[in-house]
C-alpha cells in the first residue's frame, strides 16, 4: 500500500509541457500556446496551480488567458490520438479552434492578466493516464503589432502543494501572431484554398484564392476566384468579393464551371491587376487536368482564363480566354502557376505556367506579355515532371523558374533560368537543393540581391512551413524561420509591404489562409 502511495505521489509531481511554433491567432477565442500533459498513476481529485509568464506582450492586448483541460485529448494535432480532430484535420485541413472550444473541453480558469506573471489555478477529478491542459491566449489585434515577437512560458507547476518536475519540449520565445483571413464556414463557404498575394501600386495588398463552395475537392467542382484588399500592409482586410465567376456557362450548371488555382499579378506600369485561373467545362465533373484531352474546345480542355482590374479591384473585366494563344493543341492542358506573376524591369508581364501533356505529364515555363495583357506568347518548357511553378526576375532579363518536383524520390525543388524569355534555360545552381514535400511554394525578389522562397520545409508531410532568405540571388539560402511546424495544405504567396517586411499568406495549421508579416531582418 505505502509503495502505491508512493508512486502516486511522484507521477503527481511531474508533467510534460510542449510548445508547438504555430502562430497565435489574432482576434480569435481560443490558441493553443502551451500544451501540459499531467501524468496519473491513479484516478482522482486534484488541485494545483500553473505560473506563466508573458514577455514582450503589451498586456493591454490580452483579452484573457486560461487554462483549459482536453481530458485525454491532445490538442496539437501532431500528437493527438482524437479520431474526430484527425477526421476533421482529413476534410478541412486546418482551422482548429472548433476542437479547442468550450464545447468540447473545461476552462479551468480565465483572467486579465495585470502582470507578466499570471497564476493560473485548477481544481478537478483526473483520470488515470495523461491528462492534456493547455494554455490559451486571446489577442486583441489593434493592441499589437503584426511584426512584433512575444513570450509565453509555463514557468512552474504545482500539483497537490508540491512543485512539479517539468519536462519541456519546444521553445517558449519569439512567439509570432497571424490573422486568420479565411476559416471553413466563412461566409456559408467550405474550404478556402490556394492563395495569392500581390502589392498594388498604390502599395495597398490584394489577396485571391479559391473559393470552395460545398467541398475540398480541387476542380470539378463550384469553385470561384474571391478576392480581399488591405489599405494598412493587412493588419485588416476589406469583405471577400469574388473576381471571377464562369457561372453557367453553355448551359451547364455552376458546379460544372469551376475556376481555380488563382496567380495574381500586378502591372507595375499601368497599376492594372489580372488574375489567371484554370476554368473547367464540363469534363464529367472529374478532375480537370486529368479529364483534359487534345485540342482547344472547353468541352474537351479546361482552359487558362484571365479577368482584369483597372481600379485596384473596385471592378473587373469579363473572363477572357488566353488557352487559343498559348497551348499546343496536342497537349492535354497550359494554365499557370498558382501564386502571383511578376512585372520585369522592362515592363514585360510574366505568368509562371504548367503544361500537361497527352500523357499527363507535366512540364514548367512562362508565359509573357509584351503589350500589357493584351495579347501572350508561351516560352519553351524548361523541364519536365514538374507543375506549380513560381517566377522572379534575378537580374535584368533574367528569370529564374522554382518549381515543384514530381520527377523523383529526392525530394527537392527543380530551379532553372532564362535570359531570353524561356527559349532556353539551363538548370540554376540550386536546382535539387530546396527541400519540398511534393507541394507548391512562393518565391519573391525581396532586395538587389536578397530572394525570399516559403514551402513546407519537409520530405514527407507538408509540416514545417518555413521561409527561407538568400542574400546572393539564390545561390545560397543561410538563413530562415519556421512560422508553423504543424501540417496544413501548405500552399503559399509573399509581397513586399515595405523594403524591410514582407507579408505571406499561406495554408497553415491554424487556418485555411494565414497572414504573417515577417521582418526581414527576423529571418536569421
Amino acid at each position: 500500500m505505502l509503495a502505491f502511495i508512493i508512486s502516486t505521489l511522484l507521477a503527481a509531481a511531474s508533467a510534460t509541457v510542449y510548445t508547438p511554433r504555430v502562430p497565435v491567432i489574432v482576434d480569435r477565442e481560443f490558441n493553443v500556446v502551451s500544451e501540459i500533459v499531467i501524468p496519473r498513476e491513479s484516478a482522482g481529485r486534484v488541485s494545483g496551480e500553473v505560473e506563466v509568464s508573458l514577455d514582450g506582450i503589451p498586456l493591454k492586448a490580452v483579452k484573457d488567458i486560461r487554462l483549459v483541460y482536453l481530458g485525454t485529448i491532445s490538442p496539437v494535432m501532431s500528437r493527438t490520438k482524437s479520431n474526430v480532430m484527425k477526421s476533421h484535420y482529413n476534410y478541412w485541413g486546418a482551422g482548429q479552434e472548433d476542437w479547442y472550444s468550450s464545447r468540447s473541453s473545461f476552462v479551468e480558469h480565465k483572467t486579465k492578466p495585470r502582470s507578466g506573471t499570471v497564476t493560473l489555478p485548477f481544481d478537478r477529478q483526473l483520470v488515470k493516464g495523461d491528462n492534456h491542459f493547455y494554455v490559451s491566449l486571446n489577442i486583441n489585434s489593434s493592441g499589437i503589432d503584426l511584426t512584433d515577437t512575444f513570450s509565453c512560458k509555463v514557468k512552474s507547476l504545482t500539483i497537490n502543494g508540491e512543485k512539479a518536475t517539468i519536462d519541456e519540449h519546444g521553445p517558449s520565445g519569439e512567439r509570432r501572431y497571424g490573422i486568420a483571413l479565411r476559416n471553413h464556414g466563412d461566409d456559408g463557404v467550405d474550404t478556402y484554398r490556394i492563395p495569392g498575394l500581390a502589392r498594388m501600386k498604390s502599395g495597398n495588398l490584394i489577396a485571391v484564392y479559391d473559393i470552395r463552395w460545398n467541398t475540398y475537392y480541387d476542380l470539378q467542382a463550384d469553385i470561384d476566384i474571391g478576392y480581399q484588399i488591405s489599405k494598412d500592409g493587412g493588419r485588416s482586410w476589406s469583405k471577400m468579393r469574388v473576381a471571377m465567376d464562369m457561372g453557367e456557362y453553355d448551359g451547364l450548371p455552376k458546379d460544372q464551371n469551376g475556376t481555380g488555382d488563382p496567380c495574381v499579378l500586378v502591372d507595375e506600369v499601368t497599376g492594372d491587376i489580372f488574375v489567371f485561373a484554370i476554368w473547367a467545362h464540363g469534363l464529367e465533373g472529374r478532375s480537370s487536368i486529368f479529364a483534359s484531352s487534345s485540342g482547344l474546345d472547353p468541352i474537351d480542355v479546361a482552359q487558362l482564363v484571365m479577368v482584369k482590374s483597372a481600379d485596384e479591384g473596385k471592378t473587373w473585366s469579363k473572363p477572357v480566354i488566353i488557352t487559343p494563344q498559348v497551348k499546343n493543341p496536342a497537349s492535354s492542358t497550359l494554365f499557370q502557376g498558382p501564386g502571383c506573376g511578376i512585372t520585369m524591369s522592362d515592363g514585360t508581364l510574366v505568368v509562371p505556367i504548367q503544361e500537361w501533356d497527352k500523357d499527363k505529364n507535366p512540364s514548367g515555363g512562362i508565359m509573357y506579355s509584351k503589350d500589357h495583357g493584351e495579347t501572350w506568347a508561351v516560352s519553351s518548357m524548361a523541364v519536365d515532371h514538374v507543375c506549380e511553378d513560381q517566377v522572379a526576375e534575378i537580374a535584368p532579363g533574367v528569370l529564374m523558374l522554382n518549381m515543384r518536383n514530381h520527377g523523383s524520390d529526392d525530394r527537392a525543388r527543380k530551379v532553372y533560368v532564362t535570359s531570353d524569355l524561356g527559349k532556353t534555360w539551363t538548370p540554376h545552381v540550386s536546382n535539387n537543393t530546396l527541400t519540398e514535400p511534393v507541394c507548391q511554394a512562393s518565391l519573391l525578389k525581396a532586395g538587389e540581391n536578397l530572394l525570399l522562397f516559403a514551402n513546407p520545409d519537409s520530405k514527407v508531410t507538408r509540416n514545417m512551413f518555413t521561409i527561407k532568405a538568400s542574400d546572393d540571388l539564390g545561390e545560397t539560402w543561410g538563413r530562415s524561420l519556421l512560422l508553423d511546424e504543424e501540417g496544413g495544405w501548405g500552399y503559399s504567396s509573399m509581397a513586399m509591404i515595405d523594403d524591410e517586411t514582407v507579408g505571406i499568406l499561406y495554408e497553415g495549421s491554424q487556418s485555411h489562409l494565414v497572414y504573417q508579416v515577417v521582418k526581414i531582418a527576423d529571418i536569421r
